[in-house]
């Protein structure tokens, strides 16, 4: 994820010129945020319990569930970064559609059933089933919020970075106020509408992204007489790169940068299934059958997304040229923009930057209610409040948590910028990796595991990832770093998974087989049931 880094300020320093018509595509962002607040204002109505709070009041099919998902997943990055890196790297370019997609096979497989069997509103509900309460749910909501808080900050920092593209504001103080824009209408969103409101504005959002992407692909092959192989060689000869077309033009050139290559794809791959904002959405829908269906529809829907992006990424290559994108303010990241505008003047673009921001829109919400059902459920309801916290009283707790997380977000962002903020979305997937995935898979199916296993993985995995990631090439030394004339980096990859992912594991087993007492195996064995069977997971679900 760290190629597919959000607008740095470096690049909009050297911002000289804006592409389209700012005003054409304020005016359609807006069309899209009166939309949404009606969607939203119309949910809020309905939200009235913890639960509709917090999941929806259980209430959404999973075909909506799993088009909300997609909104959810499809981040800026992915859009932007993925459709560039295919135009500038090509084969090498397109293997993060193929890891982001593979991704979800984890999911489908290993979580979505069992998650929504076992939980209630957050992944600390399935860790601490059968695991001592305290100390569980407060290392669970540690791992949650720093997930959920530093992939706030690369997408509100993206979101300022964006802008200076799109609507040629080139100030700071200019992006400050488009981050606190973004920043108060997610607020607004998720304070108003919950998880209802949050839902509808990724339904929104995917819908949108998908048919915008869409059109574009198809009106590509249309140029080329909708002959893919066409398209393929025009690319090859604008570039003047037949490597294009092959393995090892990003990744492969040393035994360095393979090793670097697996350990970017181990993040992704399995960080997917440990994203809270992802996880939280299995406990929407009214079934596990339902959730299953959620993420079938959202592969679905994903898959066809990451297929357009191939189209799209070869057709900047030969329609716009890897010269013009690498000049561009934003570099690789501006490939979507100039081919919409290549495509379909300002009225294109203006509607390819209305989904740019909707995406950063919808994405900042799912990851703020996240964060607030972390803290307010598992942190002031369950361990300080010690469940005695009523259904209104959590509502209030989480309403306040959205405005202290959305705030923290907004000024991160601003304090963000001039900085590359790559390697805060590498953070986020090394931490969901590291700490979430081993201690869910471990929870779910080894009845050996104990608390201090638990602890151990989450803790160790958390902070594990983060050491390599401060002392690697991402915060010290090349260009691109946090800190380029300063080179402190002892680890060499730029992404900690093939070192943190297998400590998590480790340390999870260490501590297990190392504990002196077992727990409740009466526990154990209804939580084996529940997962697997869905008996008792509406019990789980009352509040």
């Amino acid at each position: 994820m760290t190629q597919l880094s959000i607008l740095t300020a470096q690049n909009t320093e050297t911002m000289s010129t804006q592409v389209g018509n700012p005003w054409a595509n304020i005016g359609i962002f807006l069309v899209f945020v009166a939309v949404t607040l009606y969607a939203v204002l119309r949910a809020s109505k309905k939200t009235k319990t913890a639960t509709d709070f917090y999941a929806g009041g259980r209430s959404f099919t999973g075909t909506q569930n799993g088009t909300a998902i997609a909104g959810d997943y499809l981040s800026a990055a992915s859009f932007l970064g993925i459709v560039g890196a295919i135009a500038i790297y090509g084969y090498d370019g397109f293997l993060y559609s193929i890891g982001f997609l593979v991704a979800w096979l984890t999911a489908l497989l290993l979580v979505a059933e069992m998650l929504r069997n076992t939980g209630k509103f957050t992944m600390a509900d399935v860790l601490s089933f059968r695991l001592r309460q305290r100390p569980v749910r407060i290392a669970a909501a540690t791992s949650t919020l720093a997930v959920s808080i530093f992939y706030l900050l690369a997408q509100m920092a993206g979101a300022g970075a964006l802008v200076s593209l799109l609507l040629g504001i080139d100030s700071e103080l200019g992006q400050s106020l488009v981050i606190a824009v973004v920043g108060l209408l997610m607020i607004f969103y998720v304070f108003i509408g919950g998880m209802k409101g949050t839902t509808w504005v990724q339904i929104i959002k995917a819908t949108l992204l998908l048919i915008g992407v869409g059109i574009m692909s198809v009106w590509i092959l249309a140029l080329f007489g909708f002959n893919f192989s066409a398209l393929l060689g025009e690319a090859v000869n604008v570039t003047n790169n037949p490597d294009l077309l092959e393995p090892g033009l990003q990744y492969g050139t040393d035994t360095l940068s393979k090793i670097d290559f697996i350990s970017l794809g181990l993040a992704l791959v399995l960080g997917t299934a440990g994203l809270p904002h992802v996880l939280i959405r299995f406990y929407t829908v009214p079934t596990a059958k339902e959730a299953r269906k959620s993420v079938v529809w959202s592969i679905f829907l994903i898959g066809g997304f990451y297929l357009c992006t191939l189209i799209l990424g070869f057709g900047a290559a030969a329609l716009v040229g890897p010269e013009t994108i690498a000049n561009a303010p934003g570099g690789q990241n501006s490939a979507a923009p100039l081919l919409a505008y290549e495509l379909g003047g300002t009225i294109l673009l203006g509607v390819i930057a209305a989904i740019a921001f909707a995406t950063i829109l919808a994405v900042v919400a799912g990851l703020t209610i996240a964060a607030s059902a972390s803290f307010a459920h598992d942190i002031y309801g369950q361990v300080i409040k010690k469940g005695k916290l009523d259904a209104k009283g959590e509502m209030r707790a989480g309403r306040a948590t959205v405005v202290v997380v959305g705030v923290l977000a907004i000024l991160g962002g601003i304090g963000a910028q001039g900085q590359n903020v790559a390697f805060l979305v590498a953070l986020a997937f090394a931490v969901a990796a590291s700490a979430n995935l081993p201690t869910i898979l471990f929870s779910l199916f080894w009845k050996r595991f104990t608390t201090r296993g638990a602890l151990w993985s989450m803790y160790g995995g958390l902070s594990s990832s983060i050491l390599l990631i401060v002392f690697s090439p991402v915060m010290w030394g090349a260009e691109t770093s946090f800190f380029p004339d300063v080179d402190l980096a002892l680890y060499p990859l730029t992404n900690p998974g093939i070192v943190s992912i297998p400590l998590s594991f480790l340390l999870g087993w260490l501590g297990s087989v190392t504990s002196k007492t077992l727990e409740n195996p009466a526990t154990q064995a209804e939580m084996e049931v529940r997962s697997l069977t869905g008996v008792g997971a509406e019990k789980a679900t009352e509040h």
